[in-house]
């Protein structure tokens, strides 16, 4: 996270920065540590498939992440879309059920670590947040396209709109504190997720992180200043990032921003 927009959301965010002491330092990747844990993630679903088969790996990195300082745990819902579950022969009621457990294990491991450290001072931990994660389609359909932007047919505004719209509903009303849109990898997919929040009536603080691979544009080639853009027009958005990108456009890319008037 790099900066914060504009909008209702952004004082939100700034309450928790202030609390936190003029910081908040987010967990780091959930599947290399469930992969180090033993869970299997060879599987269309990655990360999410540990909602079905070991949920309590999943508490336990969260666990470890706070352990370890994060003030933010993401959930494992990522690759977890209603599509993807009922591909599995889960029926759709069961697929939302799983994509509220995904917030249910972050939040329970928020409390039992709190209760472990009842008698202890921990102000660098607070506050502790839980962000409802949501991987753009590329990341359902697992072929790379998440790092190219390009969806051929399926790549229209309304498409996308109906494929994450019941998704982004039962994860916001799950409880989370934030909603996490990652990896974001084109102008439209950005687009599609603004007008979603404003139509679903989303009242919890969203944060887009976009991905580079030359450390000017966005992963299709779109302008990052232009993605920026349509995020800081939103009043929803507390917060623009940049993830899974290459370290050493970081730097660059975060400086392009702040550059301009949104940061």
């Amino acid at each position: 996270m790099v900066g914060t927009a504009g909008g209702g959301a952004e004082e939100a965010v700034r309450r928790w920065v202030e609390a936190g002491g003029g910081r908040l330092v987010l967990d780091g990747g959930l599947a290399t540590e469930l992969e180090a844990n033993g869970a299997d993630l060879n599987d269309p679903l990655w990360s999410a498939k540990c909602l079905l088969a070991s949920p309590h790996l999943i508490r336990k990195v969260h666990m470890d992440y706070l352990e370890a300082g994060a003030n933010i745990i993401i959930t494992a819902s990522y690759q977890a879309t209603i599509q993807g579950f009922e591909s599995k022969g889960f029926s759709k009621e069961q697929s939302e059920n799983l994509l509220t457990k995904s917030v249910e294990i972050a939040r329970e491991a928020r409390e039992m670590f709190l209760q472990e450290h009842l008698d202890q001072s921990i102000p660098a931990q607070k506050p502790i947040l839980v962000a409802a994660s949501i991987g753009s389609y590329g990341a359902y359909l697992a072929d790379g396209s998440e790092y190219s932007g390009d969806y051929g047919e399926a790549g229209t505004k309304e498409f996308l709109k109906d494929f994450h719209r019941r998704r982004l509903q039962v994860l916001a009303e799950a409880g989370p504190d934030l909603i996490a849109f990652e990896t974001i990898p084109n102008k439209l997919e950005a687009q599609a997720y603004v007008e979603l929040l404003e139509e679903c009536n989303i009242h919890i603080p969203a944060w887009f992180s976009f991905n580079s691979k030359d450390g000017v544009n966005i992963v299709s080639g779109d302008s990052l200043i232009e993605c920026a853009t349509i995020a800081d027009k939103c009043a929803k958005v507390g917060a623009v990032g940049i993830n899974c990108t290459p370290p050493r456009f970081i730097h660059g890319l975060i400086l392009s921003i702040r550059k301009t008037s949104l940061f």
